[in-house]
């Protein structure tokens, strides 16, 4: 991922010196299991560890060398070697480059994976104090982008509150189900080393051995961990794109934090535009797309090939690291959010009571009237209203048909704004719990 998206603690993560640390982790920790079922001599893992627990990996001399082997774990043994001694010899016994790789792979993306859920639990911060700081503040509600009944913005932001939540509990199951270890040699037979390394090395990294690894862990695991990112990613542009609309000068309900000396355009100087929104939209846009790609990466060939490789080398880092950046930004977004109110409550008011509809529908209806002649006559005033001639409630007041069932008073009593607005306390003690 480009420098412009990319968090340093998130890319750090793929750099080659911290895959080279796991790497000689892996290796290291598989020694010390061989150590001590007696396979390896105790004193040679004391000097691997002691020459390599602290190396700074020469990126430049691996890369050299691998251009030569056209291998690059070849490579980092063979760098290995020169900066351990004769001791290296003991480094790998048994394994195969997918042990190697693989696990490598599970940690780097487990980690990922705890960066992501600590960035969604700083926006479910931001999204809880801003639904409940307008947890009360009218706005209207839009089906089909049009006006349908009316909502609170502290309901909005609760949904959202509520999908992200949902993101975390999806990404905690992935994370869990990418923390998988394979240490079993070619074709996952252990035929070259015991089971017992595997595990010893699981439990050092904090992971779980695969139960049948071939000569790789099978990607469906990662499949299913990519979709993951994906899906929260949907939720990410769900709520960039209500934002964006929420900002267009012609509803302007809410609109991103402009700073000091921000520039919304080179040619027109009175711009401000939505563009962190919209930003986040095009990064959900590349996360969701590197989906698909994992899924196809299921159907290798018997118990191994490669074409996966290429596709995680990418995906793992551009995918998490985009993500990353994306949820930040959006907790930032939220946090900062400028909310007009007044604004909201012109938009409400803007189509001359017609939110009130299905309230005189289903009075009409509770009066004895058949729901199909209640809605024909609640329609032939609402028509008028939404061609800018006249206000709904005067037009039901003046049609001797509805006159012949509601009062003025009864149908002034169904134009209030409260009346929608009586279950959002139980909606947010759902979401939210008892505060």
């Amino acid at each position: 991922m480009i420098p412009r998206y990319s968090r340093p603690e998130m890319a750090s993560l793929w750099e080659p010196q911290t895959r080279f640390r796991i790497w000689f982790e892996i290796e290291a920790h598989a020694c010390d299991a061989m150590a001590e079922i007696g396979i390896v001599p105790k004193a040679a893992v004391e000097i691997i560890w002691a020459k390599g627990k602290h190396l700074d990996f020469d990126v430049a001399r691996i890369d050299a060398i691998e251009k030569v082997t056209k291998h690059d774990v070849i490579a980092f043994l063979t760098y290995l070697a020169d900066e351990i001694g004769p001791e290296a010899r003991f480094l790998h016994l048994g394994m195969t480059s997918s042990d190697l790789l693989d696990t490598c792979l599970a940690v780097q993306l487990s980690r990922a994976a705890d960066l992501l859920i600590k960035d969604l639990d700083g926006l479910l911060k931001a999204l809880k104090r801003r639904a409940l700081e307008h947890k009360m503040t009218p706005s209207i509600g839009r089906s089909h982008g049009i006006h349908a009944e009316p909502v609170t913005f502290g309901l909005k932001l609760a949904e959202a509150y509520a999908e992200f939540s949902r993101a975390r509990a999806r990404l905690v199951a992935a994370r869990a189900e990418i923390a998988t270890c394979a240490i079993s040699g070619a074709v996952g037979t252990f035929a070259n080393i015991d089971p017992r390394v595997e595990d010893y090395v699981a439990r050092k990294l904090s992971l779980t051995p695969e139960p049948a690894s071939t000569q790789i862990i099978p990607r469906d695991r990662h499949a299913m961990f990519f979709a993951t990112l994906g899906v929260v990613a949907s939720s990410v542009e769900r709520l960039a794109t209500e934002i964006r609309h929420l900002q267009r000068t012609e509803v302007l309900e809410a609109e991103e934090y402009f700073s000091e000396g921000q520039k919304g355009s080179s040619a027109m100087p009175h711009k401000r535009n939505p563009v962190l929104s919209e930003n986040l939209t095009g990064l959900a846009r590349l996360v969701r797309g590197m989906a698909l790609p994992a899924m196809e990466d299921v159907a290798l060939w018997h118990e191994r090939d490669i074409s996966h490789s290429s596709v995680e080398r990418v995906i793992g880092p551009d995918a998490t690291i985009a993500l990353d950046f994306a949820l930040t930004r959006l907790a930032d977004v939220i946090d900062k959010l400028v909310v007009y109110p007044e604004n909201m409550k012109k938009n409400l008011e803007a189509l001359g009571g017609l939110i009130h509809s299905q309230r005189v529908l289903l009075a009409l209806t509770q009066k004895g009237l058949a729901r199909e002649r209640a809605y024909t006559l609640v329609q032939r005033n609402a028509m008028p209203v939404w061609r800018g001639e006249g206000n709904f409630l005067d037009l039901l007041k003046k049609d001797a048909d509805v006159k012949a069932v509601l009062s003025d008073g009864e149908l002034e009593s169904l134009f209030d704004l409260g009346y929608h607005l009586k279950h959002v306390d139980y909606i947010f003690n759902r979401v939210f719990g008892e505060s």
